[in-house]
């Protein structure tokens, strides 16, 4: 879980935001226990979240370089995120000088949208924002600077860094005093909310993209040929010999796209033309590309793999 704090004023927003992120592996009912045993302050330390961690067996990966809030032009940003069954669920609050947005997105889709003008704003779990809100509360004053309400901050985050591994010790901060109405404030959130979301979609798109690909790649690579005939040698040129494919091999390209099909034609280059003739059978053996008569090697650019039947 993350703590991010927000203050946002007619002077300018300040905002932190912790850079822990835990990740949790194992049986889904003890990774609950786990995370009610740790959000709840039962858990005190790092210590004590491996160990109990350990005795659950449930695996654990803590990171603390997440970025969970960040700087966009006069306007910044905090993110706080929550696995469903299909979807990342995001909490992202948007803050500059007199205005802020609460937007809820759903995957890269906005799921609901808060506005208003001025506020104290604090994501976290149960027992942070008690803490952080208690706090906040009672050192607050009037007329309270950016730079103060900064320092609060800062003092607020490193105190419950030491009550709960939940969140780091280390922090992101910042704070903008960009002069504007609300007016203008609500024009340059919305803008910078359209962007941002657009940035969004297209990342998750070029994600789910990748992952295609690499599974693609994966089951493609288990086709590769290792071992096994790949064909008859039917025409010599010098060095560069043609290959007739057997009927259950073709020939890919590195982008894993069909050169060359099952019984067509594709060229290898051997040394010695010498130790080739037509009609000889073209092997794989003990994963050499060679002559099956004469153990010469042959060279290819093409990945030789078993057709789909």
């Amino acid at each position: 879980m993350s703590l991010i704090m927000t203050y946002i004023g007619s002077h300018g927003c300040v905002m932190i935001g912790d850079k822990r992120r835990i990740a949790f592996f194992g049986d889904k009912e003890l990774i609950q226990k786990l995370e009610e045993e740790l959000y709840s302050g039962k858990i005190k330390n790092d210590e004590e979240l491996l160990e109990r961690s350990k005795s659950l067996d449930v695996t654990i990966k803590v990171v603390d370089d997440a970025k969970k809030v960040r700087s966009l032009g006069d306007v910044v940003v905090g993110e706080v995120r929550f696995k469903t069954t299909f979807e990342t669920r995001r909490k992202r609050i948007y803050a500059t000088t007199n205005g802020y947005d609460i937007v809820e997105l759903l995957g890269s889709k906005i799921d609901k949208i808060q506005k208003g003008e001025s506020s104290i704003i604090v994501f976290g779990n149960k027992m942070t924002k008690k803490i952080a809100n208690d706090t906040i509360r009672e050192n607050w004053k009037p007329k309270t600077n950016l730079k103060d309400i900064g320092e609060l901050f800062k003092v607020i985050m490193e105190e419950i860094a030491l009550l709960t591994p939940s969140i780091s010790k280390d922090y992101d901060f910042f704070v903008k005093s960009k002069n504007m109405n609300n007016n203008e404030a609500q024009k340059l959130l919305r803008e910078t909310i359209v962007r941002d979301v657009k940035l969004l979609e297209k990342w998750r798109n070029k994600l789910k993209d990748d992952l295609l690909e690499k599974a693609r790649s994966i089951e493609m690579a288990k086709k590769i040929i290792i071992e096994g005939q790949i064909g008859q040698v039917s025409g010599i040129n010098d060095d560069n010999i043609e290959i007739t494919l057997n009927n259950d091999i073709e020939a890919l390209d590195i982008d894993w796209n069909v050169v060359a099909h099952t019984g067509e034609k594709v060229s290898m280059g051997i040394n010695d033309p010498s130790q080739v003739k037509e009609g000889d059978l073209v092997v794989i053996e003990k994963e050499n590309l060679c002559i099956k008569r004469t153990k010469s090697q042959l060279k290819c650019e093409v990945i030789l793999c078993k057709a789909d039947e």
